[in-house]
């Protein structure tokens, strides 16, 4: 029995829910897909498969069996991968991790460039504004806005910076008293970036002057454009990224507020930072998506 072709036919099954629906998926005949299945189970000594007249399903053995299976077939497939990343043209499989609205508005109009200068590529990408942890392997790459490696195992490459701005409606600052000082925040409704169960004052600074201030206001969420929007709509004053808001002032929709302030959400730096584990140093793919990066957030 061929091992490794009968845990795949094994896996089809399962992943097809039935043994015809996996053969048409191998381009094999039924009886060639049950055979390696049976024969699978007679060498482990265990039942994989609950079987009937409708479906098949896994047997609490085989759960465990299929779990193990998947994840020795994708250490292979990575391994494979690897082999094929060392040479002159980058090819297989990238994992990405980027935040939400930075990946949606910054990084995708541009994939289709990457992608057809990188033909042998394939993108994976998972959008998050939580520090996922890449040392668990699901991520070749994690692009991390204003923090740096949290683990010192992994490389921590820079790639550009931002800043925040103050910006607020014209309609909400037509009703409040205007804000001449940071000091003034605290009369006014703030809308409120959540990172974890923890708040940040905002620190905000000139010159030799420099100010922590603990805001507060009708809102907080995890997603900055929750917080663009309802500053939009006039229910106050944001904290948000330039690249976020930059348009939105330009149009006039929004106002920057305290221009000649640098300000920062706690002692969160301006840094846009590559993150990735030590072995990936001499990937191609790796090294073609952060100089990508590199270049783009350089235009």
């Amino acid at each position: 029995m061929d091992k490794l072709l009968a845990i795949k036919a094994f896996m089809a099954t399962v992943d097809a829910r039935g043994f015809s629906a996996a053969a048409r998926s191998l381009g094999v005949a039924t009886s060639s897909v049950t055979r390696l299945v049976d024969a699978l189970e007679a060498e482990l000594g265990a039942a994989l498969l609950n079987r009937s007249t409708r479906q098949v399903s896994l047997t609490e053995a085989g759960a465990s069996y299929y779990q193990r299976c998947r994840e020795v077939l994708e250490a292979l497939a990575e391994a494979d991968a690897n082999v094929g990343d060392r040479g002159e043209e980058p090819v297989g499989v990238l994992r990405l991790c980027l935040p939400v609205e930075f990946g949606r508005r910054v990084i995708a109009p541009h994939l289709g460039r990457f992608l057809a200068a990188h033909p042998g590529l394939e993108l994976d990408i998972d959008l998050s504004d939580r520090f996922d942890d890449l040392l668990e392997g699901r991520y070749d790459v994690s692009i991390r806005l204003g923090e740096a490696a949290a683990n010192d195992e992994l490389v921590c490459r820079p790639l550009g910076s931002f800043q925040r701005w103050l910006v607020a409606s014209p309609a909400y600052l037509a009703g409040p008293a205007p804000l001449e000082h940071p000091r003034g925040l605290k009369e006014h409704a703030c809308l409120r970036f959540r990172y974890g169960q923890s708040a940040r004052p905002w620190r905000l600074s000139r010159d030799e002057q420099a100010l922590e201030l603990d805001i507060s206001g009708p809102l907080r969420s995890s997603n900055a454009d929750v917080l663009r929007e309802a500053a939009l709509s006039g229910a106050g004053i944001a904290l948000l990224a330039d690249w976020l808001v930059r348009e939105d002032v330009a149009a006039g929709r929004l106002l920057r507020l305290l221009p000649d302030w640098q300000i920062s959400p706690g002692s969160a730096s301006n840094a846009i930072n590559a993150l990735y584990l030590p072995n990936h140093r001499g990937s191609r793919r790796v090294q073609a998506f952060v100089g990508f990066c590199e270049a783009l957030l350089g235009e």
